[in-house]
């Protein structure tokens, strides 16, 4: 028999994620069953438990390879270090373009199913754990909290501006605001749900920046 090779082995792993991939592109992530993933590599049941012990650990595989494609931080991080001098305000749209642009490109793919694992984490909070708990590398929406938002009242006390709410106040408006952005863009785009006006990223991540500047003191 003939000996198998990692090369082979990360093969058949990279095709079984992509399946499953390509499953939660047009299903509830919280739905697809390892009969879908199944049905969708063509694979028997023992060829996927061959390289996956189950369903989840295929899912967190899947997860890691979107942080490597859905990626703000790399972004981000040159912007914070780039020499150009912006002005405060100027730094906080450049941030909000950031986040528009990768939430355009991935609308309804990646950020559909980040959507999908917020939701998981609501009504399975054990499973989504089990999923992204062993995932290494930091997230973008974790970046953009412990990085970011801190990073913009750095820059704010630099500049003497005077915070007009509580640093904790406005850092979890700003979380719940762009989490609010995802979930209402995606209802539009990915589920049709009626929100009374067809939601896009550019515009509301606009208002965002507005927002943001006037709570950290500045003016728009």
């Amino acid at each position: 028999m003939p000996k198998v090779t990692q090369e082979y082995i990360d093969n058949k792993k990279k095709f079984i994620v992509d399946a499953a991939y390509q499953v939660c592109l047009r299903k509830p992530v919280e739905m697809v069953t390892m009969t879908d993933v199944i049905e969708k590599t063509g694979l028997s049941q023992g060829g996927i438990y061959r390289f996956y012990k189950d369903l989840e650990e295929i899912l967190s595989d899947v997860i890691a390879g979107m942080r490597l494609n859905y990626n703000i931080i790399d972004d981000m991080e040159q912007l914070f270090s780039a020499k150009e001098e912006l002005s405060f305000e100027e730094g906080v749209h450049k941030i909000c373009d950031i986040l528009a642009d990768v939430m355009e490109k991935h609308l309804m793919d990646i950020q559909k199913i980040n959507f999908d694992l917020t939701v998981l984490a609501i009504n399975e909070p054990e499973r989504a754990e089990k999923i992204i708990g062993g995932i290494k590398g930091q997230s973008s929406f974790g970046y953009l909290a412990e990085v970011a938002i801190p990073n913009l009242f750095m820059e704010s006390k630099k500049r003497k501006y005077k915070l007009r709410d509580k640093p904790e106040n406005i850092s979890n408006f700003i979380s719940s605001a762009y989490t609010g952005i995802e979930m209402n863009c995606i209802l539009t785009a990915c589920y049709k749900a009626p929100m009374g006006a067809q939601c896009k990223p550019r515009p509301l991540f606009d208002t965002l920046a507005k927002s943001i500047i006037y709570l950290c003191g500045g003016e728009e």
